[in-house]
């Protein structure tokens, strides 16, 4: 593949015998207790997951996007709730600060945020606006100087652990022309007004925290807006852009996964004297599975490459987020097949990665939403 190189292999090889060694013997009971490990995230952030693309001047290690794509692919072949944590952080909470902040907020909240010590948030999500974006009904007034916000968000990552240091959320600071105008405003955590709670009981990644933000009446400097004012539509779409990359690369990784654990089980499970995978139904399941995972990480290397070259990806975004998730829902479930009754026991590693698939046709833009994107990309 010919945007493969020498350091981008040595980063796979970093990355996966740090998710073999040192998330995949606790993965499962924190998956169990629905816990959000701190001790992880501190120890992702010394290997240097957290602000890869960034600047060394703001404590990043300067490497290009596709280094970053494959530290999250090679994060969730193990685990996704570890590989959600990186992916949400570096492209939802990381990406509006380095793209649209100002020097002063860059140099004040991006240092602390590669460290795995803090991990920040993007709060886009309402109990009435997901897809729709424009359905934003949380508010944010200036009132002698400050931005006063008052709202609700919902299903936001990284929120509401011990080590969260605050979210960048998208407001509606006033209208024209009938229309809403949307803005983002950084807020730290411990700001008087806004109120975090942990969602508990979700089916999958249950070692990322996932919370419901309560703002009534939270106060923050005016010098808190990050980006124009009304510019909020433009870094959310994107932001949204490189979150797909990062969906694409948890489909394409826990695709992997799966389809590893399949081979390793047909390979010595036996039924009529011989091991499964020498019949012909579960060789052919083995040999669509390669092939979807194949053309997906060639798609989305690609858009990779294109990002990386300052081309437009936007349309390739889609693509390869709609292709990985969607793959990943076929081989996980055909994984779980090929376990049979063994994959439907709560605890092991398949039934996991059926699980935690769940997610990807949902976050960062829909399937549905996705083909959508797509058609009008194609003029219709």
């Amino acid at each position: 593949m010919p945007y493969i190189t020498e350091q981008h292999n040595a980063l796979r090889k970093k990355v996966r015998d740090f998710a073999e060694k040192e998330i995949a013997p606790i993965a499962a009971e924190l998956d169990q207790k629905e816990e959000f490990s701190v001790q992880l995230s501190n120890r992702m952030g010394d290997i240097g997951l957290f602000g890869i693309t960034l600047p060394e001047k703001y404590g990043g290690a300067n490497l290009d996007t596709l280094s970053y794509i494959i530290a999250v692919e090679e994060l969730a072949r193990v685990d996704s709730s570890q590989a959600g944590i990186v992916a949400s952080h570096n492209s939802l909470g990381i990406g509006p600060i380095f793209q649209f902040g100002t020097e002063e907020q860059k140099e004040k909240y991006l240092p602390g945020l590669t460290t795995g010590k803090q991990l920040w948030a993007f709060g886009l999500t309402e109990p009435t606006a997901g897809s729709d974006s424009q359905g934003t009904r949380t508010s944010a007034e200036k009132v002698n100087g400050q931005w006063v916000i008052n709202g609700q968000k919902m299903f936001i990552s990284n929120a509401s652990t011990a080590i969260s240091a605050g979210l960048t959320v998208q407001t509606v600071t006033g209208y024209s022309n009938d229309r809403k105008e949307l803005s983002t405003i950084i807020v730290e955590k411990d700001t008087p007004g806004l109120s975090v709670a942990r969602i508990h009981n979700k089916m999958m990644w249950r070692a990322i925290d996932t919370s419901k933000l309560d703002f009534n009446d939270c106060r923050v400097p005016e010098a808190n807006l990050l980006g124009k004012l009304g510019q909020g539509s433009k870094i959310m779409l994107k932001t949204l852009d490189g979150g797909r990359l990062s969906i694409a690369a948890m489909g394409l990784g826990l695709a992997q996964g799966a389809f590893e654990l399949a081979l390793a089980y047909a390979k010595k499970r036996e039924q009529f004297g011989r091991p499964i995978g020498k019949f012909q139904a579960i060789g052919f399941k083995l040999a669509e599975m390669d092939v979807k995972i194949e053309t997906a990480r060639n798609t989305l290397y690609r858009t990779c490459w294109l990002k990386d070259q300052g081309k437009q990806f936007s349309r390739e975004a889609a693509i390869a987020k709609l292709y990985c998730s969607e793959i990943a829902k076929e081989v996980a479930d055909e994984a779980l097949q090929i376990h049979g009754g063994y994959g439907l026991i709560k605890g092991t590693a398949i039934e996991r990665f059926y699980r935690d698939q769940r997610l990807l046709q949902i976050g960062e833009g829909t399937s549905e939403i996705l083909k959508l994107v797509i058609s009008r990309k194609l003029g219709l």
